[in-house]
């Protein structure tokens, strides 16, 4: 007769072999999302908390083991001119924010952009001029756009010469890349809400209607854009992806007149295939090709009534994020080093999350179409 003990550990063992192959992997992103969740004192549902559970666990198992062959070995910073700095031609595209080395829109297009600026006043919840409405500017975007964004709110708030009636909301979220936000119902591929819907709860619990946001900032990226393709494959996606989400805000909220765009901050230090370079740099491209689609006058980002149906808000640059590392820029003094990012050396650190805070309020504070909402009367002049 043979030993029974045998036996049975090797049916518990097939039992834990077939119970890890039906284990979806780990979706790290979503797991630093609610991480990030936790650590602010926010609670979990049962299987949010089940799902951070998981990840730490596997996260534990793997300290010491071999770095997986996906992530992306740490080595020399990747080094390049800031696209506001590029002389000539970056893989048969010109530099500057707008192209042909220019960091400024046509005149034309800033003249449409000042003429929406002036539009932007308080509104009452049904969207009339009300002297005690509200301006509402909000933010679309994935895990560095809420770290950022969220601090800006904090420093903006916190700052004297901003305008009474402008409420800042972040709409932002964690794990939700550009392509988490062509889910427009109320769930998500995963049964999760959608980030529509999230936003949509941030807003009602600011008080903020959805005909007084006026103004949004978008800052979206693609979770591993490797997998698209090489320049100008993944860009291309990308810019199709924020076209999608500026003409559905423009749905959702009547009165949306401006969208400013950013693109991401510097991903020289990235250990993993998140978004690393030079995919953080190049994702710069497909903000340009937006806007100039738009400058260009094509209807499906038409913002023009005179011009038939109207589309999408005004499309600009927003705050330029992307630095050289260490070595800058020009436009300004702003680098970026090892200490301006989590371990990751993806997202934002504590540090880098001020740092940039900071540069998007000098943004608004000073940018000529924004400092007549964003601003108090006599800190506008």
């Amino acid at each position: 007769m043979k030993p029974f003990l045998p036996t049975v550990l090797l049916l518990i063992l097939a039992a834990q072999l077939l119970a890890q192959t039906n284990t979806p992997p780990i979706d790290w992103q979503r797991a630093q999302s609610l991480f990030q969740r936790d650590q602010r004192g926010e609670k979990l549902n049962a299987e949010e908390a089940a799902y951070l559970d998981r990840a730490k666990k596997l996260r534990q198992q793997n300290q010491g083991k071999q770095q997986p062959a996906a992530t992306v070995p740490r080595g020399e910073p990747f080094k390049q001119a800031a696209l506001t700095d590029v002389k000539g031609t970056y893989k048969g595209q010109t530099g500057g924010l707008y192209g042909e080395g220019k960091n400024e829109p046509p005149a034309q297009h800033l003249t449409a952009a000042q003429a929406a600026a002036k539009q932007i006043q308080p509104l009452s919840a049904e969207g009339k001029p009300d002297a005690k409405g509200k301006v509402g500017l909000i933010s679309i975007g994935m895990s560095n756009t809420t770290q950022e964004f969220s601090n800006f709110v904090r420093l903006a708030n916190a700052d004297p010469a901003k305008s009474d009636s402008l409420v800042l909301v972040d709409g932002a979220q964690g794990a939700r890349d550009s392509k988490m936000w062509l889910f427009t119902g109320e769930k998500d591929d995963r049964g999760q809400p959608s980030p529509w819907t999230v936003l949509a709860e941030r807003l009602r619990n600011a008080g903020v209607s959805p005909a007084q946001v006026q103004v949004l900032w978008l800052k979206q990226a693609h979770a591993g854009p490797a997998s698209l393709g090489e320049f100008p494959a993944h860009a291309r996606k990308l810019e199709e992806h924020l076209q999608f989400i500026v003409q559905h805000a423009k749905k959702t909220f009547p009165n949306l007149r401006i969208a400013y765009l950013s693109s991401r901050i510097y991903a020289g230090y990235a250990n993993t295939p998140l978004n690393p370079e030079p995919f953080a740099f190049e994702g710069a491209f497909s903000v340009r090709w937006l806007i100039e689609k738009q400058i260009n006058g094509d209807a499906v980002l038409n913002f023009d009534a005179s011009k038939g149906e109207v589309k999408a808000p005004v499309l600009l640059w927003g705050a330029y994020l992307w630095t050289n590392g260490t070595e800058g820029r020009s436009i300004d003094d702003l680098k970026w080093t090892r200490e301006d990012v989590a371990n990751d050396g993806t997202h934002p650190s504590p540090a880098g999350q001020r740092k940039i805070a900071e540069v998007l309020l000098k943004f608004f504070k000073a940018e000529p179409t924004a400092k007549s909402w964003f601003l108090k009367p006599t800190a506008a002049k």
